[in-house]
């Protein structure tokens, strides 16, 4: 397989730009596009024109989103050190703050499973005063249907982007600091086990501070897109990368994606997240979404 067998064209659209850090895009069902500006303390909603509306003020510099099973926002909020959904009368409640009577570090990037668990990673943000982390480890969670908070590992350097095989059966996880990806496998009973380095990131381009491996998606066929310096890097489901998918729309010097999201009717759209702007790639083979309804506007 070649790179060009999944993209439609190497050359993205940046729809807007303007802003601190994006991170955190998510697709809703109503047909738009949900991304956090994390030092901006702002969500913003992207629905097609040439800029996006502020969506939420004060957002807690949220970070990570992602849908549950009833396409509820859920979110990683830095500020609060919680992991939040935002019901579909607007209201929000907490899913996690604490584990073990101490708080949570600082919720990062988020996905829900089938079952409507959640996965969660919660490393130490680089704003957090060292004098106020409680938990001893960067941490990957898990956050059962009944609100129970268990904890699934607790030995990454960063723990990040996370993503599902199509298939539910391998949980792979970005730990930034370490440049890696590592994959789990998953029980009948969602429990973990495993946890060795699927692909090596490492190279002259990235870095912890400097583009380092972030947010992560599977596509339906399963092949892994993991943004990092100059763009997406694309790997097939054996860990063989294909290339680079590079985050500039012109002459200007690529921007470090940071994050991604599936969307558009047909899966086919990939939204990314990138430093001060957000882009997108058509492909050819739609993003794994589950069933949840993409669906246009309305």
């Amino acid at each position: 397989m070649k790179l060009i067998d999944l993209v439609e064209s190497g050359d993205p659209q940046r729809l807007t730009t303007g802003y601190f850090f994006t991170e955190g895009p998510v697709w809703m069902p109503g047909g738009y596009l949900i991304f956090s500006d994390i030092p901006g303390n702002r969500l913003y909603k992207w629905d097609g024109g040439k800029e996006a509306e502020v969506w939420r003020d004060p957002s807690h510099h949220a970070n990570g989103n992602t849908l549950d099973r009833e396409g509820r926002l859920v979110t990683c909020e830095h500020e609060t050190r919680r992991l939040s959904r935002t019901e579909h009368d607007g209201s929000v409640v907490t899913l996690g703050e604490r584990y073990s009577g101490k708080r949570l570090n600082s919720p990062n990037d988020v996905v829900v499973k089938s079952d409507g668990s959640i996965y969660f990673t919660d490393p130490v943000a680089h704003t957090t005063p060292t004098d106020e982390v409680e938990q001893p480890c960067n941490g990957l969670y898990r956050v059962l249907p009944d609100g129970t908070l268990e904890l699934l590992a607790d030995d990454m350097g960063y723990p990040n982007g996370l993503a599902f095989s199509p298939d539910e059966s391998t949980l792979y996880v970005v730990d930034s600091q370490a440049q890696h990806v590592r994959a789990y496998d998953v029980g009948s009973d969602g429990a973990l086990n495993g946890g060795d380095v699927f692909i090596d990131l490492a190279h002259p381009q990235t870095g912890f501070f400097s583009g380092g491996p972030d947010g992560m998606k599977v596509d339906s066929a399963g092949n892994l897109y993991i943004t990092a310096a100059n763009g997406i890097w694309v790997h097939e489901p054996d860990g063989n990368l294909l290339g680079v998918l590079v985050t500039r729309s012109d002459q200007r010097h690529a921007e470090p994606a940071a994050n991604l999201a599936w969307g558009d009717a047909d899966g086919k759209g990939l939204y990314v997240t990138a430093c001060s702007s957000v882009y997108k790639f058509r492909v050819r083979v739609p993003g794994w979404v589950r069933d949840l309804p993409l669906g246009k506007k309305g």
